[in-house]
């Protein structure tokens, strides 16, 4: 199959596909006569794989790595699942970072008035001179 009816399969745009074959997480495909790029049912799966793995939060890097861990089917899963756990890890910092930061937005919106800018709680508050 070419480009298009691949990224249209995946979810994934034509350049973004050029971009991991620069980039060597998918591999080449051979070329027809035409000179056109030839996609398979191993380049589609592939890069099912990477389109969800994007979408769960997984860095380029980490991509990379659970890609050469998967190559092996009969070596130990223990490397993925600890990338996973990480991974599961740098999530849970991340709710817990945007949680801290809805408590103090809620708190600076339920401080304010609604009076005027010069008695506004937000703003004294984003400039570091509200009272607690």
């Amino acid at each position: 199959m070419r480009i298009g009816q691949l990224a249209r399969i995946t979810g994934v745009k034509s350049e973004t596909i050029r971009f991991y074959e620069r980039e060597g997480i998918l591999a080449a495909p051979p070329r027809t006569k035409a000179n056109y790029r030839d996609y398979g049912p191993a380049e589609e799966a592939r890069l099912t794989f990477i389109r969800r793995a994007r979408d769960l939060g997984f860095s380029m890097a980490r991509i990379r790595e659970l890609l050469d861990l998967s190559d092996d089917a009969d070596r130990s899963c223990a490397g993925i699942d600890a990338l996973a756990r990480s991974h599961l890890g740098e999530v849970e910092r991340k709710i817990a970072s945007l949680e801290a930061l809805r408590t103090e937005l809620g708190r600076m919106i339920a401080a304010c008035e609604q009076d005027t800018v010069g008695d506004c709680r937000i703003i004294d508050a984003l400039a570091g001179t509200a009272e607690p």
